[in-house]
């Protein structure tokens, strides 16, 4: 067995979250008379954390103060109807457990806020997961490999023994960062050739081809 740890991103990777977020988004554009996002303009901001989604949203020039103020809306509105929309890709459920069946543990790393990544987790994975981490003062966010290395050292493996599994540039250049294996799934919010462009080396076209590729069965 090639892994004995495999860390998944959220957005994108194991939940489709877009339509939730994007409504947040613009629940608070709205409240401060600024224009609405559609859904793929929100998709393309997606993956640098929350903070960057609603700084991207607001058009330039916006005062500093109404961007905090956006942001802290769409915290809030977020946090009650993150679930609204929100569902798990098909087959995750049951690659989860087949991978900690196998003896891999299986880990979720976001740069979403620590709080919406518990209530996600708890609410669609609760006991599938051997631990679930969002954005955390003091830890710098993806594609940093800080967070990443957090982990590995916790779990007590080498990043020989790692793979990092996502669906974005962010994602490819964590992976490189903390240099652990990558590889990126095509059924989240970048299409492949963005995504071959950006360097991603190891592909997943579905489900059962990445858990054939974590367990070492196929390249």
């Amino acid at each position: 067995m090639k892994y004995k740890l495999a860390v998944f991103d959220l957005d994108g990777t194991i939940l489709n979250t877009v339509e939730d977020l994007a409504d947040s988004v613009n629940y608070a554009l709205r409240k401060y008379g600024l224009p609405e996002r559609t859904l793929e303009q929100t998709r393309k901001l997606l993956g640098n954390g929350m903070k960057n989604l609603c700084y991207g949203s607001t058009p330039e020039g916006t005062p500093e103060e109404i961007r905090q103020a956006v942001l802290a809306d769409f915290r809030e509105y977020y946090g009650i109807h993150c679930m609204d929309k929100t569902r798990p890709y098909e087959g995750i459920h049951e690659m989860f457990a087949n991978l900690r069946g196998a003896g891999i543990h299986v880990v979720v790393l976001s740069n979403k806020g620590d709080s919406a990544v518990q209530t996600l987790m708890d609410h669609y994975y609760s006991g599938e997961l051997d631990g679930a981490y969002g954005e955390r003062q003091g830890i710098r966010r993806k594609p940093w490999p800080d967070a990443l290395q957090s982990i590995m050292e916790a779990e007590q493996v080498l990043p020989t023994e790692t793979v990092y599994i996502g669906d974005s540039e962010v994602d490819i250049e964590t992976g490189k960062n903390a240099g652990v294996d990558c590889i990126i799934v095509e059924w989240g919010f970048r299409s492949r050739d963005f995504l071959i462009e950006a360097g991603a080396e190891h592909l997943a076209a579905d489900v059962p081809q990445l858990e054939q590729m974590i367990r070492g069965q196929q390249s």
